[in-house]
């Protein structure tokens, strides 16, 4: 063997993975071996629990062993072949002793489980101790039978009574329970209203703006405690609740800002006292918790502490014509030179009201809603601009600032753009004026309306816009003659009015700026009201069939009007043969003059001239109408009755 050449074999080991499929191709796809969890699984699953246990049959056959005798040499030795066969057997079940010895422990847990529940509930079974000591010989049966029954019904009274302390502790523990369910309940809904946060073992909350860019110092914290003066034998009342709040002393109470302007003029009334933010005292409603209204109105003195404070700063940084004055809890201004605008920081502590303020009464008339509107828009704006003061820059290298700012430089802003830029109109700025275009507002309704209740003819309408500026507001004023409206149309004017001007803008487009005095204001409309019958007169010649012979809106004959200028025009019939002149001013009034022809006039003095009869044709000179003793409710009514009666019969 040694001489010959040494052959290498290729060993393949045995294929582990069992083969799934053979391709067409002789590929094969084999299944992956089972893991370490699989394979118990598939074990377990070969367990048959409804079999005997392998102890108890090896027993029984233990016994017949040791029963029967052993016979014989030959029948011995089979017996061993076969003993030896059985031993190394291996067993059906791997789990089998697991479950014998699982088994076993279940019985004894069962067992002692059934004994110590009859030891401690004793309702199955009572031990008691064996009495050593022997019956008398003479002992009544009836004595023992009572003497069993007073210990029944001990035992049953002992029953009773601990099952009476068992219900009075679970009642006094359900109450604790729902009390306390119920302040964390009342927490639950406090954190949906309110900022809360836990310092240590105390809940803490914020009254504060802070969150919505409110740079005021005040801390604004309040902390909440549970209710605890309420005594659980007692009937819990309907209104109580497990959870109070505790804000500081200096917001307690109510408060408001009171707003007043203050005129000098005659004309024109006291516009009344404007309360701002005014809360009544805090009542707990049926629907809403008294920890919700309380903090509602500490909220609110702490809002209006802030917008004085505001007001209060920027009162004394701003530089006017006319300075502002600062005097504890009020900041007088003066807008107008006959206007004053006083601002007060009402705040009362105590719920019994003073009696001075008790005697006040306010009409609701005299409540501007819409300061107190816009006095809320104003510190919300104020708190926006605060968040959003500081932009990052872009880029990154540019400096902080607003955008405007950075992009001065490369726009080439000149000195007077930048100012702009960097000028901002404070609160108490935007409040004076606010309060002075409502100023000019109600002096404006005001002056329409004392026109339109004392002039008769012609009517005079305003009609306010619904949609306005907080610093402007606009009016349609209409001229018209009552039952004459679709002809005279003439006058229409439209005033835009300002903070410290009056716009008035014509339906020619001509635009008019007048100040804010009333009395210009009135002296304007007039004069427009005294033009307007003269148009009047104008439009009713057209549809009448006259002629006009001369219009003028500014009239230079006559005695001069101090106010505006009076208005003319010159009408003629359609024969020519009467001619109707009017002449009406602001403060003079109408003068109606009429024109007949010359053969008309008796009282005309014969010339020597005028020889022939066609002359006679020509109009004499004219004749005042007594226009007070004229029949018809208005101007252009009598106006349309002499011109009918001045009118050649076409029948």
């Amino acid at each position: 063997m040694s001489g010959v050449r040494a052959v290498r074999i290729s060993i393949e080991s045995a294929c582990e993975k069992q083969v799934q499929e053979v391709g067409l191709d002789g590929t094969e796809t084999y299944l992956q071996p089972l893991s370490m969890s699989q394979n118990l699984a598939r074990l377990a699953q070969r367990i048959d629990f409804s079999q005997g246990s392998g102890s108890e049959e090896e027993e029984a056959a233990g016994a017949e062993g040791d029963a029967q005798d052993w016979a014989g040499a030959g029948s011995s030795a089979d017996q061993d072949d076969e003993e030896g066969l059985v031993k190394f057997q291996p067993s059906l079940w791997p789990w089998d002793s697991v479950r014998n010895n699982l088994r076993s422990a279940l019985t004894e847990m069962c067992v002692l489980y059934d004994v110590l529940s009859i030891v401690r509930d004793k309702k199955f079974m009572t031990l008691d101790p064996v009495s050593q000591d022997a019956l008398p010989p003479k002992q009544n049966p009836q004595t023992l039978q009572l003497i069993s029954k007073k210990k029944s019904l001990a035992g049953a009274a002992q029953i009773l009574l601990k099952g009476a302390e068992r219900l009075t502790k679970s009642v006094t523990e359900n109450q604790e329970n729902k009390l306390q369910r119920d302040f964390n309940s009342e927490l639950l809904r406090l954190r949906q209203h309110w900022k809360l946060r836990k310092v240590g073992d105390k809940i803490l909350g914020d009254l504060s703006y802070r969150s919505a860019g409110s740079l005021f110092p005040h801390h604004g914290t309040f902390e909440v405690i549970k209710n605890t003066d309420i005594d659980l034998d007692k009937k819990i009342p309907e209104d109580y609740c497990p959870l109070d709040v505790q804000i500081p002393s200096d917001l307690e109470g109510s408060a408001y800002i009171r707003v007043s302007i203050q005129k000098q003029a005659p004309d024109i009334g006291d516009l009344g006292t404007v309360n701002l933010f005014k809360r009544p005292l805090p009542k707990s409603k049926p629907g809403s918790p008294h920890w919700q209204t309380k903090l509602e109105a500490a909220q609110n003195v702490l809002l209006c502490k802030e917008i004085f404070a505001q007001l209060s700063r920027e009162a004394v940084q701003i530089k006017s014509q006319i300075p502002h004055i600062v005097v504890k809890n009020q900041i007088i201004s003066q807008p107008f030179p006959s206007l004053q605008l006083s601002i007060s920081l009402c705040h009362s502590s105590n719920d019994k009201k003073s009696p001075k303020s008790a005697t006040e009464k306010q009409s609701p008339e005299d409540h501007l809603y819409v300061l107190e509107h816009n006095l809320h828009l104003l510190i919300r704006e104020f708190h926006k601009q605060t968040l959003s003061s500081i932009m990052m820059p872009h880029p990154a290298s540019a400096p902080f600032g607003h955008k405007r700012m950075r992009l001065s430089g490369p726009q080439a802003f000149d000195k007077n753009e930048i100012n702009s830029i960097q000028s901002s109109e404070g609160l108490l700025e935007k409040i004076i004026k606010q309060a002075k275009h409502i100023f000019l507002r109600s002096r404006t309704a005001a002056t329409i309306d004392s026109l339109a209740s004392r002039i008769e003819d012609p009517q005079i309408q305003a009609h306010w816009s619904n949609i306005n500026d907080v610093y402007e507001s606009s009016v349609k004023v209409l001229i018209t003659s009552q039952g004459y409206e679709q002809i005279c149309k003439s006058i229409q004017l439209q005033l835009n009015i300002g903070v410290e001007q009056i716009r008035v803008v014509h339906r020619d487009g001509r635009v008019i700026t007048l100040s804010h005095e009333g009395q210009e204001l009135q002296d304007f409309l007039l004069s427009q009201m005294s033009q307007h019958q003269v148009h009047a007169v104008q439009q009713l010649a057209k549809v009448m069939g006259w002629q006009v012979l001369s219009f003028s809106n500014h009239v230079g004959l006559g005695p001069v009007e101090s106010i505006g200028n009076a208005s003319a025009i010159t009408v003629a019939s359609p024969n020519g043969d009467y001619a109707i002149s009017v002449r009406n001013g602001p403060e003079s009034g109408s003068k109606i003059m009429v024109q007949f022809p010359r053969n008309q006039c008796k009282d005309l003095p014969k010339s020597d001239v005028l020889q022939d009869s066609k002359w006679n044709h020509l109009r004499g000179p004219f004749k005042e109408v007594q226009w007070n003793k004229m029949e018809g409710r208005n101007f252009v009514y009598k106006m349309e009755l002499l011109m009918s009666a001045l009118s050649p019969c076409l029948l």
